[in-house]
């Protein structure tokens, strides 16, 4: 389930940050936007919960963020998505797969400590 709650709160952040984008001319747009980034805090406190490390879950949120935010943004909005910009998201999935990897060992290397 924590992977289905990072999901989702990963979608509640994107959807908050888009929609303040549309709210600089739709003001409307505002309570989306709050009620985006309550839900994904909401969410976060349950992928917490579920047992994944915050270092992670963080890690995961927030790069999936970026990177979704940024694609979404220039096909909604028609904002820059530049060579450079997408090899930035790329180093940064890289930096959050690594960190994924480095938990995991970690998480191994207790497990046989243990026993």
């Amino acid at each position: 389930m924590k992977w289905v709650f990072l999901g989702m709160a990963i979608i509640a952040e994107v959807t908050a940050a888009l929609s303040m984008q549309a709210a600089v001319d739709q003001p409307g747009w505002y309570v989306l936007v709050a009620v985006g980034y309550v839900a994904a805090f909401a969410m976060l406190i349950l992928v917490l919960r579920a047992g994944m490390a915050v270092g992670v879950a963080y890690g995961i949120w927030g790069a999936s963020g970026v990177a979704l935010t940024a694609v979404l943004a220039a096909v909604l909005f028609g904002q820059a998505l530049t060579v450079t910009m997408v090899i930035g998201i790329a180093l940064i999935a890289a930096g959050v797969l690594l960190v994924e990897i480095g938990s995991q060992r970690a998480l191994a290397a207790r497990k046989r400590q243990v026993r």
